[in-house]
């Protein structure tokens, strides 16, 4: 199967998996293309940062229905550790407290 162009993240690149579930879902793949590229990157990230297969499949179909339900960034999820930006943004916060 061919997978046509998707958008990724600013880190991330979006995983052969999830791109064939957006591909898959038309309705869950023009929600993906309204996101920012910060707000992909956490979606890519939440999606790959788990350590088993089966948790993996999970967060990609959780994905595909978290977007038709309207959410735009993962739920509790601390953001993606593999940003170098945010090391800066933390640390500009902490200067500001």
């Amino acid at each position: 199967m061919n997978f046509r162009n998707i958008l990724h993240g600013t880190v991330h690149k979006v995983p052969a998996d999830l791109q064939k579930a957006l591909t898959l879902d038309a309705k869950a793949l023009a929600l993906w293309e309204s996101l920012t590229p910060l707000a992909r990157n956490e979606w890519i990230c939440w999606t790959t940062f788990v350590k088993k297969e089966e948790t993996r499949k999970e967060h990609v179909k959780r994905v595909i229905n978290e977007l038709k339900e309207g959410k735009r960034r993962p739920c509790c999820w601390r953001g993606c550790p593999h940003r170098t930006d945010r090391v800066l943004h933390a640390f500009q916060g902490k200067a500001f407290r």
